[in-house]
């Protein structure tokens, strides 16, 4: 058995994994992937030997940056996901029976067919006929819809750095106010609250300058530096701390009681947001 060294960006610590195999290994126009099979998480996928799904636990990272939106909105129809070539975000946004239409963005095809061969659980939703696939820049498809048309908007990136860098801007964050309905809701993940917490402050107040409602939520991720990974979210006109739509899917994770309790406390975000935190 091998073992596999994962160096989390940003993060002064390194993750240990034991590799019973070796399933995949390529390299894409942007990045090396790998798929390789752990004894306790099952598959894992690799991108630039950073880990970004596991068969065991991606329920959690997906249902969370999913499903609060989704709830939140009243009747989301029009839904755009950016990045998560894994498909895990698609699947869990056509579980919502009002969705019509997910444009589906994802600038490395090759993530996409390496997940259909080892993750068909995870995308298994990819080739349903309300699915629009384009591969190509999430920035770049933004600037180019036409608002106001979208319900929702969930970005699911690699982390915040190299070619993913241009789906934290303060022009993408405006395109994207600019691109939804009145009452369009907006989530991105926002790295962890442990080892990037200016980076998560960073990514709040540039939300804050744009939106008239800006948030922010965590969940427990055991693969993802910290473990503590941290939500942006922001909205037109309400807040998403409400649940206003309430079907009747089937979720591992997500309920109405994790919706509920998964937002940071005013004291916590206030002495975040102050930079009174000295972690």
């Amino acid at each position: 058995m091998i073992k596999f060294f994962e160096k989390a960006p940003y993060a002064p610590v390194e993750y240990l994994y034991d590799v019973e195999e070796v399933l995949y290994k390529g390299k894409s126009n942007y990045q090396e992937i790998k798929v390789i099979r752990n004894p306790f998480y099952g598959k894992m996928l690799i991108l630039d030997d950073v880990v970004q799904i596991t068969e065991r636990d991606e329920f959690f990272y997906h249902e969370m940056l999913t499903h609060i939106v989704m709830h939140a909105h009243p009747e989301p129809k029009k839904v755009i996901v950016i990045g998560g070539g894994d498909g895990g975000v698609v699947r869990e946004v056509l579980k919502h029976p009002t969705v019509e239409k997910v444009y589906f963005i994802e600038i490395d095809k090759e993530v996409i067919n390496v997940s259909k061969k080892f993750f068909p659980g995870v995308s298994c939703s990819i080739d349903d006929p309300r699915v629009e696939v384009k591969v190509m820049d999430g920035a770049e498809f933004i600037r180019q819809t036409k608002p106001p048309a979208i319900d929702a908007v969930i970005v699911d990136s690699t982390d915040i750095i190299g070619f993913a860098r241009s789906l934290f801007t303060d022009e993408f964050f405006t395109m994207i106010r600019d691109c939804m309905t009145d009452i369009g809701m907006f989530v991105t993940h926002s790295e962890s609250l442990h080892f990037h917490k200016e980076m998560v402050i960073e990514i709040q107040e540039t939300l804050k300058k744009i939106f008239p409602v800006a948030d922010l939520y965590t969940a427990p991720i055991a693969t993802y530096p910290g473990n503590w990974w941290s939500f942006a979210c922001a909205s037109k006109q309400h807040s998403l701390r409400e649940i206003r739509n309430t079907p009747a899917i089937e979720t591992n994770y997500y309920d109405h009681e994790i919706h509920q309790q998964c937002f940071v406390t005013g004291n916590l975000y206030r002495r975040l947001m102050n930079r009174e935190l000295k972690w």
